[in-house]
């Protein structure tokens, strides 16, 4: 390879990695949005209260402003509502055109609107990441043009997520669209990584894993369950973070030590579902211990994925016995998202096994 193509595919794997940690940063903003009850604190999208600088007292504000943006939020969820049953998803739409609690209106809320505010400006980082992606992309089309045409569809993805933030303004933070929103921001951190992945076997293709192919595919499966389980995971950790908001709301955010023991059997298959997949994890992380010299990198990778899941089960023990402290939340949820991250490249690295066989005791 000549040394453009190398420096090109260089300068590239470093946006690419810069723009994968910014999503990552900023799932942990997204997390603090949620923990502090930000999320509407600006009841418009993409503007904040009609100005793209949001106002920093209520009376900068019209007298009727509740009825101006409920109004508008009604408008723009009857449009969505029109789209899901046109969609085959009448029950959905009828459930936003039924909610009251779209009709309702925070009081405004200074720190709250510039936290949502900050969340909206780290977006729009991530969508100036994203595009200089793909313009480093352009030049690695004569080498791998998927690489281009994935950093394409990362964009489109980008701008797809910034609608579903649109949407789940507009629905007041409806809980289902708040799990899809997370979804659809783990699915572009894997791609993202698997850009990142894909560029480097340009730079050395004859790397893989010294595994043989047999078991490689085996352990790649089991890591693959792991990830779609831990994927629900974090599904049922939004639902109990929407129980959590309603508890505290009906407590008027005191008692805090109190909210867990409201909780109901959704907590409980969270809490205990964790364990199950720390023990699949650890299983797995057994099975390959034995291949921990032939190849560093993914050893290296996966004690990184266990320090992880130790953290992240800590993390939620704390919540649990210490009254839920505010500052956990969103780290316990960056730390999910970092699992994924984690379990997904090393899944991809996985995949570089030999086809040669060996026996295993």
């Amino acid at each position: 390879m000549n040394q453009k193509n190398l420096k090109n595919i260089n300068s590239f794997r470093r946006v690419c990695l810069t723009t994968t940690v910014a999503v990552f940063l900023l799932i942990l903003i997204g997390g603090i949005v949620r923990s502090t009850g930000a999320g509407m604190g600006c009841p418009d999208w993409p503007k904040c209260f009609g100005s793209w600088v949001p106002p920093t007292s209520v009376d900068q504000l019209p007298a009727n402003y509740p009825e101006i943006y409920v109004a508008k939020r009604v408008e723009k969820n009857e449009r969505f509502a029109s789209l899901l049953t046109n969609m085959g998803f009448a029950h959905l739409a009828e459930e936003i055109r039924n909610d009251e609690s779209i009709h309702e209106q925070e009081p405004f809320n200074a720190t709250k609107t510039w936290i949502e505010y900050i969340n909206r400006l780290a977006g729009a980082v991530i969508g100036l990441l994203i595009i200089l992606t793909l313009v480093f992309s352009i030049k690695l089309r004569s080498i791998d043009s998927k690489i281009m045409w994935l950093s394409v569809l990362s964009l489109v993805l980008v701008l797809f997520q910034g609608w579903l933030g649109s949407i789940v303004v507009s629905t007041n933070l409806l809980h289902w669209m708040i799990s899809v929103h997370m979804i659809v921001a783990l699915f572009m951190v894997c791609l993202l990584l698997y850009i990142y992945y894909r560029s480097g076997k340009l730079i050395a293709k004859n790397h893989q894993f010294d595994l043989p192919l047999n078991i490689s595919k085996k352990y790649r499966l089991l890591l693959g369950i792991g990830i779609l389980l831990m994927v629900v995971q974090i599904i049922l950790g939004t639902q109990v973070r929407e129980q959590i908001d309603l508890i505290a709301s009906n407590a008027a955010y005191l008692h805090r030590s109190s909210w867990i023991d409201e909780l109901g059997l959704i907590y409980y298959i969270h809490r205990t579902y964790s364990l199950i997949i720390l023990g699949l994890h650890l299983f797995i992380g057994y099975q390959l211990f034995p291949y921990r010299e032939q190849n560093v990198k993914v050893t290296s990778h996966y004690v990184v994925l266990m320090a992880l899941f130790i953290t992240v089960i800590i993390s939620g023990a704390i919540m649990a016995y210490f009254g839920i402290p505010a500052f956990i939340q969103p780290l316990h949820l960056f730390l999910g998202s970092l699992i994924i991250g984690f379990q997904y490249y090393i899944w991809l690295e996985l995949g570089q096994g030999k086809t040669a066989s060996i026996n295993i005791a």
